[in-house]
């Protein structure tokens, strides 16, 4: 082939090599696909944002004081509301609420590998079913600690996720929502650290890389 043909030729291949990645990436129409980041993400911190909704129902129903009932109503107003925006985007983007891939394999390879956070497969911060029994069992200020100490890991939890999204994705949307749980749960996360203290308690021990 000469020159003149080969360099239109080449730019025609990376072209279509492009437009098949994005297709795989993103899947039709410009879309997410099945296995990106951005599904993964809305799957996993669907699931992650029940379980915190969950534990904030349990605690309300105890009648705790004042500011541990406010903020159990925030969380629950806050992450059903994120939630339903969640399961709106995979409808919205043609894909099914739950996926093939396992929970944070969209994380693979970007930070998620265990350790402090939970072994490869396991959403970062999530309780387990012995501590979602304590929580239930519990009452007055052991509750409120409990619920405390569980929520302050189950939020770094959703900040990790979050903060994962931002290295992976550039969809307005999805980092938009994702910078706004960084920001929202943080905030929670120190309010929720005062209140401890206020019980003299500590929290969990952070699963979040030291900075």
């Amino acid at each position: 082939m000469e020159n003149s043909t080969r360099k239109p030729f080449l730019i025609a291949c990376g072209v279509l090599v492009l437009a098949v990645a994005a297709f795989l990436l993103f899947g039709r129409g410009g879309t997410p696909g099945d296995a990106s980041a951005e599904a993964g993400f809305a799957r996993d911190m669907a699931a992650h944002h029940a379980q915190a909704v969950d534990m904030a129902f349990t605690i309300r129903d105890k009648n705790p004081a004042g500011e541990i009932r406010n903020l159990a109503y925030d969380i629950i107003t806050a992450q059903s509301g994120q939630r339903g925006m969640f399961l709106g985007w995979l409808q919205a983007w043609g894909l099914p609420q739950v996926g093939d891939q396992r929970p944070m394999a969209w994380m693979t390879g970007h930070g998620h590998g265990g350790g402090a956070a939970g072994p490869p497969g396991q959403m970062p911060g999530m309780a387990t079913p012995q501590e979602l029994t304590q929580l239930k069992q519990a009452q007055g200020k052991q509750a409120e600690v409990l619920f405390l100490q569980l929520m302050i890991r189950h939020h770094e939890g959703g900040v990790e996720m979050a903060q994962g999204l931002l290295k992976l994705s550039t969809r307005s949307e999805v980092v938009s929502m994702a910078q706004k749980i960084v920001t929202g749960q943080s905030s929670e996360i120190k309010l929720m650290t005062d209140l401890l203290r206020q019980r003299g308690a500590q929290p969990y021990p952070s699963i979040l890389p030291a900075q």
